[in-house]
């Protein structure tokens, strides 16, 4: 449960701590005091979306953070542990909001993600507003409901995956069958790609061996140039290097045999001579090799040309060239074992289908059991709420059929919305269409009450429960709140002194201005001063001690009624 909010700078509300205590929690307060605004506060915390505008008149920043109590809930210990954070038995998150821009989330001081604190919160806190009256109201979101009630999101889930790997192996099929279709023009269309790739007979590197060989043979003349002045120098007239290094040999052995102590290596020498006879006889038989070859010349070009015609149409380099080409034989393998595989496929999705559609007639006839014991507990809450004479029905159509004429969706053969009828002998219609706003508050209520012994959300908060409700309707709603504050902590915002005087905790919530700044704040009130609070209630500007009597007598009936 939530021990304590804490609010700074949002909206007109300054600074502001609250701690909330087990039970029925009930705020209090003038319209336009800021009661909705903790609503608003607390969704921050639900991962809600947020603006600047939130952030009161000249800060900087808005922060909401909130204390929670967690001890037994090992589901969310094991989530928080998953995440990577601290598990303990206390739980505080915290959300900051800029007007930079740069918004922060905390979970126990270590700073997380929004989708983080979306997932924890939710698991924590619930709000009952108005956006829950519009999720009641869609049909689409009645099936979703009906299973949470019946604990059926495991069978489901069995369900769902069968479903999807139904929807794969459809897809396969359907490209196979459309792949049948035209094989035989597609299969001719891509061996004569084969072919093409094929008489080519393309080696890797094969174009850049080409593009050097052509280089080489439009550079002859020059070549033979090169190679005839190196061979010169080194070896080709008189004064060789070659020459040169006989000599030099010469000297130095006459040298030694006269004087041992030159360091200089006859045989290193001897190195250098044979290295440059090497490189010598090197040029010399380049030079043979050289030849001026029109029709080679012409045949590298061919070559070349039919290359990049290749690679302009198969890809960039011939590596995806020959690429292409096993993606072509590839699919003439696969348009070749068309048949068999339609056949092997055919009879998988059959399978899968029959085990599909096993699965989703069990959900449908679990869905038919849960949908006979919600309309039970529903109608003894609504009943309870003085709609004695209303019905709810749950009503079951079957799903539209998808693409292959079969009658199933992703959540199962059934489509599901919820049917109420609110006087003996009309028809029940839709819920969107039938109740009023008295009537969705004290519906909302009883739903909340039968599907919050389903979920493990520690803390309830209602908000405009009391629309459109009064007198004796208004107390039994009170005592409903204060039914389900026994298995969950239970914050209500009320208008009506018939539900506030049930709260086992008073709070009142005011706005002054101080100074030039409007400023909202949070008391917990003692019994003298919600006395004080439940006659203002009734009795509006004029509070009398009859208004106050009466007060005093609602408070006390309101305990026995408990």
């Amino acid at each position: 449960m939530i021990t304590e909010l804490s609010i700074r700078n949002f909206a007109i509300i300054d600074e502001m701590k609250i701690s909330f205590a087990e039970g029925l929690n009930v705020i209090t307060g003038e319209t336009g005091a800021g009661k909705s605004i903790l609503i608003g506060a607390m969704s921050l915390l639900l991962g809600e979306r947020a603006s600047v505008d939130i952030i009161r008149s000249h800060e900087d920043s808005a922060m909401v953070e909130a204390f929670f109590e967690i001890e037994g809930r090992n589901d969310l210990k094991e989530m928080l542990k998953e995440m990577g954070f601290h598990v303990g038995n206390e739980l505080i998150l915290k959300r900051i909001i800029s007007r930079t821009g740069k918004n922060r989330v905390f979970v126990d001081g270590q700073l997380a993600t929004l989708g983080m604190l979306s997932a924890i919160s939710t698991s924590l806190v619930n709000i009952c507003g108005q956006h829950e009256h519009q999720i009641i109201l869609n049909a689409e979101k009645h099936i979703d409901i009906l299973d949470n009630f019946g604990d059926l999101e495991q069978l489901r889930s069995e369900y769902t995956e069968l479903y999807n790997q139904y929807l794969a192996l459809s897809g396969k099929l359907r490209q196979l069958l459309e792949v049948n279709k035209t094989r035989e023009e597609r299969g001719e269309f891509l061996r004569f790609h084969l072919k093409e790739i094929e008489d080519a007979g393309i080696r890797i590197g094969e174009d850049d061996q080409l593009q050097e060989e052509k280089r080489v043979l439009n550079n002859v003349q020059k070549l033979l140039e090169y190679a005839d002045g190196a061979h010169d120098v080194l070896y080709g007239k008189a004064g060789s290097v070659l020459e040169g290094l006989r000599s030099i040999n010469s000297n130095v052995r006459e040298i030694k045999k006269i004087d041992r102590t030159l360091s200089l290596s006859e045989k290193d020498l001897d190195a250098v001579y044979y290295q440059l006879e090497e490189a010598a006889l090197a040029l010399r038989n380049y030079k043979k090799n050289l030849s001026y070859d029109p029709t080679r010349l012409e045949a590298i070009d061919d070559r070349l040309e039919l290359l990049s015609r290749l690679k302009r149409k198969y890809g960039r380099t011939l590596e995806d060239v020959l690429q292409k080409k096993t993606e072509i034989e590839q699919e003439l393998k696969t348009i070749d074992s068309v048949d068999e595989e339609i056949d092997l496929l055919l009879a998988e999705v059959e399978d899968l289908k029959a085990n599909m559609l096993g699965k989703a007639q069990m959900l449908s006839a679990r869905r038919r059991e849960t949908a006979a014991l919600l309309k039970k507990e529903i109608e003894e809450e609504i009943h309870a709420l003085r709609m004695e004479k209303a019905t709810f029905e749950v009503m079951f159509a079957e799903a539209t059929p998808d693409q292959g004429g079969l009658p199933f969706h992703s959540r199962g053969v059934d489509q599901v919305e919820f049917y109420l009828t609110t006087n003996v002998g009309e028809v029940p219609k839709p819920l969107n269409r039938i109740a009023s706003g008295g009537e969705l508050s004290r519906i909302m209520l009883a739903m909340k009450k039968v599907l919050a012994g389903t979920g493990s959300v520690g803390t309830l908060v209602f908000d405009e429960v009391d629309s459109g409700i009064g007198g004796a309707t208004a107390e039994d709603v009170g005592r409903k709140l204060s039914d389900a504050s026994k298995d969950h902590q239970v914050l209500c915002i009320t208008h009506l002194p018939q539900i506030a005087c049930f709260g086992d905790r008073h709070y009142r919530v005011s706005k002054t201005v101080v100074g030039e700044k409007t400023v909202t704040s949070v008391d917990v009130l003692s019994e003298d001063e919600r006395l004080n609070e439940i006659t203002r209630m009734l009795g509006g500007t004029e509070l009398t001690e009859k208004t106050r009597e009466h007060a005093r007598e609602m408070l006390v009936m309101s305990r026995v009624k408990k």
